[in-house]
């Protein structure tokens, strides 16, 4: 399994109230999450009018095509032109088979 994760800093400048940010990150978070179905969310500066941190994450089985969509995601979001991109930073990371359960043993202390 491999899972993408991303972080993205956002500027909005026309912004005069909490409820006009809110409303440009939900059509952002909305048209992106409906586009690629993943899950994306507001993660930080929510009381900042000017400033907006969203997170998201990807769940794939290959790295080269989480790698992809998280560059088809990043240039989507930019090219909405909702709100300025200031810095954006991604990790993936791989789980192997050390996650599978340990095989169950029956021991005396299971009988009842």
């Amino acid at each position: 399994m491999v899972v993408g994760t991303g972080l993205i800093d956002f500027r909005i400048g026309a912004c005069h109230s909490l409820k006009e940010k809110r409303g440009v990150l939900s059509r952002i978070i909305k048209r992106t999450q409906n586009t690629f179905n993943i899950s994306i969310a507001e993660v930080g500066a929510n009381d900042d009018l000017k400033k907006a941190k969203v997170g998201f994450s990807v769940v794939g089985n290959d790295a080269a095509y989480i790698n992809a969509k998280i560059d088809h995601i990043m240039t989507f979001i930019d090219n909405l032109q909702m709100a300025e991109m200031v810095n954006t930073k991604f990790e993936i990371t791989h789980f192997s088979d050390w996650m599978d359960p340990v095989d169950y043993v029956e021991s005396k202390y299971d009988a009842v």
